[in-house]
């Protein structure tokens, strides 16, 4: 049969790019066409998103489409979550869209507590509790913005704002909106009591779609700047670890996965929602994932630690790859000190292997000096933070995971591997790599009747890509106490 071609777009918070995924009845195969740096720019103290150069890039993409003479029938968008824009009357942007780590939200749950109580949002939306969910920004926008909220009639997420330019069509997608609290989780609607007591106006908000949706044709502007391509553009699941989550290797019901990048989610599937005080304690989230799933997990810093703690070093005049990095962390003493990857210290951009050394100071550690030491410190705790998240998800839910299935570009680093198997006493299955693109596709495939449902994706995932395995190696009473130790500091 002749290969059945869709083009993926697929936005992390650091990088970007395009992936023309081939399917021949049998396997997927993946072909990068265009990749991106994914850069924040400040101005006048604010960090935005380069949006209009992130839809340059876009366009790049699927210009290559049409020179390579690859023949896709459609076309899927899937990024980072909680961000936005917003626009007026007229379809224009406000503004560029604020950075989810921009630090307008500094102390922005409490002043959402004169509105209504974290518990009571809990209770409705079973989101973690994060400052930079969607809903904290809007109330931001209303504290500090009042006139540009008056004048925006819609607000769209960043998935749905790319969907809008490439085809003049609005839509907002489920699983992007799930991301920050805005929607009841048991009804899979609008949270409107939430929305009203925090005095968001309802018209920012169109009907709710669920991946698979075509959006429409590429405008007759972009296919004359990118040239004629027939192609539908779709929602997929538009939330990037709600596409990761698709691309698990799996056929379990009851699985264990981390979607490893920049952040790490780690959780695992439900039918329905679980929102009681256990859950609410433990802040785990409740995010809508694709086929009407539940995706139960947590938000945990991830290799944003290493990724601007190498930012700082290349300020400082030295260049190092992450292949480095990773052979100077084999090289140092192992389990020496340790942080919470998920302090509020370590959230913004900055100096980052002063601050970890600040920590260990500060909570009586050895103080970490090299280079190696810094990012052997990062892995050990992640792998840490890693265990104590997979004893909580079996605390409020009874599963009782027999391996760990991390997919995601974190999967090029054997080492963290190697070590969350170690940490926690599991094995762990890394890989696909390309998770997200790879869940893109699938959702595309779906839509399509190329894939029948979510078991069948998951079949097709296992069956094109190779992955690899850890097995615990070290010293269980080592980890044991480390474990001890790092306890004490979260």
């Amino acid at each position: 049969m002749a290969e059945k071609k869709m083009l993926a777009i697929d936005l992390g918070a650091s990088s970007g790019r395009g992936i023309v995924g081939s399917f021949n009845g049998e396997t997927l195969t993946l072909k990068e066409n265009h990749r991106f740096s994914n850069d924040p720019v400040i101005v006048c103290g604010r960090m935005h998103w380069d949006i209009l150069r992130i839809f340059h890039e876009i366009k790049q993409s699927i210009t290559k489409t049409v020179l390579e003479k690859d023949q896709i029938r459609s076309i899927g968008i899937d990024t980072w979550g909680v961000d936005y824009a917003l626009l007026d009357n007229n379809g224009r942007m406000l503004a560029n869209p604020v950075h989810y780590r921009d630090t307008r939200t500094d102390g922005v749950v409490s002043y959402i507590d004169r509105f209504l109580s974290q518990s009571e949002l809990y209770e409705n939306t079973g989101i973690q509790c994060l400052n930079f969910n969607t809903i904290f920004q809007l109330a931001c926008d209303l504290r500090d913005a009042p006139d540009t909220v008056a004048q925006a009639s819609r607000v769209l997420n960043i998935p749905d704002l790319l969907n809008y330019f490439l085809t003049g069509n609005m839509a907002n997608e489920y699983t992007i909106l799930s991301t920050g609290a805005l929607l009841d989780a048991k009804k899979r609607d609008y949270a409107w009591e939430m929305i009203d007591k925090i005095g968001i106006p309802r018209r920012l908000f169109g009907d709710i779609v669920q991946p698979g949706t075509v959006i429409g044709k590429l405008l007759p502007q972009i296919q004359e700047e990118t040239g004629k391509l027939d192609a539908d553009v779709l929602t997929v699941a538009s939330h990037d670890t709600a596409s990761a989550v698709i691309a698990v290797p799996t056929q379990e019901k009851n699985f264990l996965f981390i979607s490893s990048g920049t952040w790490s989610l780690m959780g695992t599937e439900l039918q329905e929602p679980r929102i009681n005080a256990e859950v609410a304690k433990y802040n785990f989230a409740n995010e809508g994932g694709a086929c009407r799933t539940i995706r139960f997990l947590k938000n945990i810093m991830g290799l944003w630690l290493i990724q601007e703690s190498r930012r700082q070093w290349r300020r400082e005049g030295k260049e190092y790859s992450f292949a480095q990095l990773e052979a100077f962390a084999r090289e140092c003493k192992p389990l020496q000190c340790f942080i919470n990857p998920d302090d509020a210290s370590f959230a913004t951009p900055g100096n980052l292997p002063e601050r970890i050394r600040e920590y260990c100071r500060r909570t009586g550690q050895y103080v970490p000096q090299s280079v190696g030491e810094i990012v052997r410190c990062i892995y050990e705790s992640l792998a840490l933070k890693y265990r104590m998240t997979a004893e909580e998800i079996k605390t409020v839910t009874g599963l009782d995971a027999k391996v760990i299935y991390v997919v995601g570009g974190g999967t090029k680093d054997g080492f963290l591997s190697q070590m969350t198997a170690d940490a926690t006493g599991m094995p762990v299955s890394a890989g696909p790599e390309e998770a997200t693109a790879i869940g893109n596709l699938m959702m595309q495939m779906m839509t399509a009747g190329d894939a029948k449902d979510l078991s069948d994706a998951r079949r097709i995932v296992a069956a094109s890509f190779d992955r690899k395995y850890y097995e615990p190696t070290a010293s269980r009473a080592a980890w044991d106490a480390a474990y001890q130790t790092f306890c004490a500091l979260n």
